[in-house]
């Protein structure tokens, strides 16, 4: 009944990532802001679908021309771009679709915006940008499309320096219009890799813990690997296999030598969590040990999957050592939130075990509670992979 519930309330079809991603490169001139935006078809189609009643069904749709004006025309409204806190008015000046006549989900379209600086202002000594991409978009059960856009933002003439824009996190720049600045700029060194570091580091705990769309996904199967532990020594080890298993998919990913639909990986990625809780109902005493532990890495290498593709994508073109940096920030970020969310719940079931009089009543309330909150989470994965799977079939999202 609770599962019926659950699916009644559902508004419309959503993947257990439900993430659009892309990339930015920004450049400030003296009475200009030019954004080039790379997205994939899919982010278009997707965006396009949640934000207009009349956009045709199903990713690839619509291919024309206009599909892409729309969402060109979107983002213009949508990433927003103040200069000394005052709001620009941007407008689309290119669009250049995929070259590809039928273009895959992971082809890249691009996109100029431009954001004049009116005549009268001074050159701008603070830029700020600001996102509320698909904000209006409601998935449903509480939870809300992650839009974000790695950045590349720089004065004209300067290297880059790599930032992350989300709804929640503004990407903010100072600008240095003084003499001889602009040679110094051009003399600066690739993006500072302790400023990329810091940056994927907290977005890799914030992929866990964002208030508006946690990684429910993670969360659901790491608290399952909880309910199975009986050490912490073995509940650390269930988690550090799953975070390095995440970390070789996005490495893979990231050197183009491992690409899969997420038609495939999205349902697998539901189908770990229905598996993991469904055995600590089914054989609780064979949810520890080696089995557990190939079980905890195999599953992790979609969940890393389930990430990597549109991340990656936007990350094309960048040094090669950032990338990796990047991604091994990301991954430690994700092992940091993990931690914090598994061992005080270890902590919790632990004591809540103590206060059992005997070894009988504690191995029973053990079971009780591994059983009793496993199938409440298989419950929710099997919710997941009903829309992983509906999605799949029918060319949705």
């Amino acid at each position: 009944m609770l599962a019926l519930q659950v699916l009644w309330l559902l508004p419309g079809p959503a993947y257990a990532h439900p993430l659009s991603q892309g990339s930015l490169n920004v450049t400030v001139y003296p009475d200009h802001i030019s954004v080039r935006v790379r997205v994939t078809v899919e982010e278009m189609t997707v965006t396009n679908r949640l934000t207009s009643p009349d956009a045709a069904p199903g990713p690839f749709g619509a291919m024309e021309s206009a599909s892409y004006e729309q969402h060109a025309a979107y983002l213009a409204q949508h990433i927003q771009v103040l200069a000394d806190g005052k709001r620009l008015s941007g407008g689309v000046s290119k669009v250049d679709p995929p070259a590809d006549a039928e273009p895959k989900a992971m082809d890249m379209a691009s996109y100029e915006l431009l954001y004049p600086i009116p005549a009268n202002a001074a050159h701008p000594h603070q830029i700020e940008l600001r996102s509320d991409v698909l904000t209006e978009a409601s998935i449903g059960g509480g939870m809300k499309w992650d839009a974000s856009y790695v950045v590349q933002i720089a004065q004209s003439g300067s290297s880059p320096r790599l930032e992350l824009l989300t709804s929640s996190k503004p990407v903010v720049f100072e600008c240095d219009w003084s003499p001889g600045s602009t040679a110094a700029r051009s003399a600066a060194s690739s993006p500072d890799r302790s400023q990329v570091f810091k940056e994927y580091f907290f977005h890799g705990i914030g992929h866990i813990f964002n208030l508006e769309d946690p990684g429910y996904d993670h969360l659901l199967f790491v608290t399952a690997l909880v309910l199975g532990a009986t050490t912490l020594w073995e509940l650390f080890t269930l988690v550090t296999a799953f975070t390095l298993a995440h970390t070789i998919t996005l490495t893979l990913a990231a050197l183009n030598l491992v690409h899969v639909s997420e038609r495939v990986v999205e349902p697998l990625i539901a189908l770990s969590i229905v598996f993991v809780a469904l055995e600590n109902v089914v054989f609780p005493r064979r949810s520890h040990g080696w089995l557990r532990l190939g079980v905890a890495f195999f599953f992790g290498l979609f969940h890393g999957l389930g990430f990597a593709g549109a991340l990656l994508q936007a990350m094309q073109g960048m040094n090669g050592s950032v990338v990796l940096v990047a991604i091994i920030a990301f991954s430690i970020g994700v092992e940091v939130a993990h931690q914090m969310v598994v061992i005080p719940l270890f902590a919790c079931l632990k004591l809540a075990r103590k206060t059992r009089s005997d070894e009988g009543s504690k191995r029973r309330f053990s079971v009780a509670i591994q059983r009793f909150g496993s199938a409440a989470i298989s419950l929710a994965g099997l919710f997941y992979l009903f829309i992983a799977l509906r999605l799949s079939f029918s060319g949705a999202g």
